[in-house]
């Protein structure tokens, strides 16, 4: 149930915060895939309340704000994108900016606006399918792949990521994100952009296992992990299925299960 968090996300979105040129959300149930995106403030957007209000459960969600750096503020170049790969459908936000992304070459999919972002998920969902025509039968060598792609693009710039298929859910931080993981016993958390305090007690049940990943914790009186430049997380039903860290940045052992 994402109610909460996403009341004092999307007040960042011109409300608390900066990020005005539009805003989005997906997320995956029952097997299928939905997405909302709108090009105005999500502080004062109808459909954004409409959202915040509904009943969601999902296992992965997925929702951006966005302050414009490359490309006009329209509907086209609004998060989260989404690809179709291995008959899934991929969803993806990036917060950062990127230099010399148009020298990145697109041999199999196209963007639809006019961003940095888009045009870096379309080159590296293109490296994923060029490495792998057809679904790995690694697990471990999907994230290996995917976690030198997000290295690759870091070198360009700023590129925070949040992308999912479904099953899982990949975070790859180049500057800033930060994540909480809660479970039984719940207890109660207190937005940090309104006065809103809600009891977890009340809305779980002891088996749930809720974590959230944001670029700048949504609570403050919870303690945040921040993650570290270079770090991958793959989550799987609110779990850490494997962490993977950049070479450039510790010798430490690629994939740490």
């Amino acid at each position: 149930d994402i109610c909460f968090s996403l009341t004092g996300f999307l007040r960042r979105g011109g409300g608390t915060g900066p990020h005005r040129d539009g805003w989005g959300i997906a997320f995956y149930e029952e097997g299928g895939y939905r997405d909302f995106r709108d090009p105005h403030p999500s502080a004062d957007s109808p459909i954004a309340r409409l959202i915040r209000d509904y009943p969601i459960k999902s296992n992965v969600v997925i929702s951006h704000i966005r302050q414009a750096n490359v490309g006009g503020v329209r509907l086209a170049n609004t998060h989260p994108f989404t690809r179709e790969m291995w008959g899934r459908q991929w969803c993806y936000a990036h917060n950062g900016q990127l230099q010399a992304w148009e020298t990145l070459a697109l041999p199999f999919y196209a963007p639809v606006g006019t961003t940095d972002s888009e045009h870096a998920f379309c080159w590296l969902m293109g490296e994923l399918r060029r490495r792998f025509p057809s679904p790995p039968a690694c697990h471990e060598s999907l994230w290996k792949a995917l976690h030198e792609i997000c290295e690759h693009l870091r070198t360009l710039g700023v590129f925070n990521l949040l992308l999912s298929d479904g099953h899982y859910l990949y975070c790859f931080c180049s500057t800033k994100l930060a994540h909480i993981t809660r479970r039984a016993p719940f207890g109660k958390a207190q937005l940090s952009d309104t006065e809103i305090v809600v009891d977890f007690v009340e809305h779980t049940t002891s088996h749930d296992v809720v974590s959230v990943i944001a670029t700048e914790p949504l609570t403050d009186n919870e303690r945040w992990t921040r993650m570290e430049p270079g770090e991958m997380l793959v989550w799987r039903h609110g779990e850490v299925q494997a962490r993977l860290v950049s070479q450039r940045e510790a010798n430490s052992p690629l994939v740490d299960k």
